[in-house]
């Protein structure tokens, strides 16, 4: 199968501008980039699959160019957007940039022939002043051609509208594509569905500009069966690469959910699995879908790429607390996020130094009506303190008993947990 053809199998193209542009795909040395605005100070894993795309044109022997929209984010690209999104002080953009650019930078060679490398649109966009920008750029463009921009008709015909900010988005996202032809030799840009407005504009500004022929590939945009976009949790909580922001363990549980419909796609964009593997989790999910192999393999192998095998053996072990895993060893931030679902509460340190009884600690909690209850509970040896038994009613709960710095981890029974912190 050739390069483009496996592409095309794993559904990575949804539109290009020419049919050549397979076959220099097929071929080696493409110089190609694909842009992230610093909207965040990390990706999320929706726009994740563009950096998984770089690494396997890498792979391929194609060079990739990350552009950080230093310029861009200041204004924010209208494009799948039903609103203007607040713009972003210069403080705050200067410390995005700074942390999306080292994050990309782990997960493609920087190295060889076809090394990465990094670029800022705000080195080239910052220099112009308005007349400049105007002169240089904007008497290439014709307003008929901008509007008929799906990005932006569709924005016009909406209550919100769109700013001329925005509406200049186009100017400067084509200008991108002209100037790291002209200075790097790029003659491909790559992104979403979404973005086909914009790299459109870039491809014909190339041309009118320095003639040089350039091309533009889209992949579709992520999104599950039932065409909600990819990379939000059922509490609307984004799904971030920085494990700051989002732990090993929030990412390997959001894809282990992934549903049935969906989990045979995913693992065509976002792993390097070979055809007949893919095929045989999908042959595994639809025979015994109960088993979510497919699910557990898509988890495994999307959180070892963005975080590492240490990444990976962390959301294995914190997975495992919840079927009787010894709960050791943790951080009270890991703390938080394994069991952000389970109700907590606050005791004071000084109980915890002087020693606290077992019972008075449980009375406490809302998994237990009265001591009474606990007592009994504790008695029948349906109590565990991080997923260990409570032997007796006369157990006096001591800093030994922490999982982590501040916490503790109660269960009764099966299922009902309920995390008690030190403070």
């Amino acid at each position: 199968m050739q390069f483009s053809e496996e592409l095309k199998w794993r559904g990575l193209i949804e539109n290009t501008s020419h049919d050549e542009v397979l076959e220099k795909l097929d071929g080696k040395g493409l110089k190609f980039y694909i842009g992230f605005d610093p909207t965040a100070k990390s990706i999320q894993i929706g726009n994740f699959l563009g950096v998984v795309l770089m690494k396997r044109l890498q792979e391929q022997g194609h060079q990739p160019f990350i552009l950080i929209g230093g310029a861009t984010g200041m204004i924010g690209d209208p494009s799948g957007k039903s609103a203007e999104r607040n713009l972003l002080t210069g403080e705050i953009l200067d410390q995005n940039v700074a942390a999306m650019t080292n994050q990309l930078s782990r997960f493609l060679s920087f190295e060889g022939e076809n090394k990465a490398v990094v670029v800022n649109n705000y080195d080239w966009i910052g220099k112009f002043s308005f007349l400049e920008f105007l002169r240089t750029v904007g008497k290439r463009f014709r307003l008929s051609e901008m509007l008929a921009k799906d990005s932006v008709k569709s924005r016009l015909n909406s209550e919100a509208g769109i700013s001329y900010t925005e509406f200049s988005y186009q100017m400067i996202q084509a200008y991108d594509f002209a100037c790291l032809y002209k200075d790097h030799g790029v003659t491909l840009q790559m992104g979403g569905g979404d973005q086909w407005g914009n790299i459109t504009a870039g491809i014909d500004l190339t041309r009118k500009m320095y003639q040089g022929q350039v091309y533009g590939v889209v992949t579709p945009l992520v999104t599950d069966s039932q065409g909600k976009k990819f990379g939000k949790s059922e509490g609307g909580k984004t799904i971030y690469i920085d494990s700051e922001l989002t732990s090993p363990y929030q990412m390997y549980q959001y894809l282990l959910n992934s549903d049935d419909e969906s989990v045979v796609k995913y693992l065509k964009y976002y792993t390097f699995l070979s055809v007949d593997e893919i095929n045989d989790f999908e042959k595994q999910t639809k025979e015994e879908p109960h088993k979510r192999a497919a699910q557990k393999k898509l988890a495994e192998s999307v959180v070892k790429l963005a975080h590492g095998e240490e990444g990976l053996e962390a959301a294995l072990r914190a997975t495992s607390f919840f079927f009787g895993g010894t709960i050791e060893k943790v951080s009270d931030k890991e703390v938080d996020s394994i069991f952000a679902d389970v109700p907590s509460i606050d005791l004071s340190r000084e109980q915890l130094n002087a020693g606290l009884p077992v019972l008075d600690m449980l009375s406490e909690t809302p998994l237990f009506k009265s001591k009474g209850e606990a007592r009994r509970s504790v008695t029948q040896k349906g109590v565990y303190i991080n997923n260990i038994s409570v032997e007796g009613i006369d157990v006096v709960v001591q800093k030994e008993h922490l999982a982590s710095e501040s916490a503790l981890v109660v269960r009764k029974g099966k299922k009902n947990y309920c995390v008690v912190k030190f403070k």
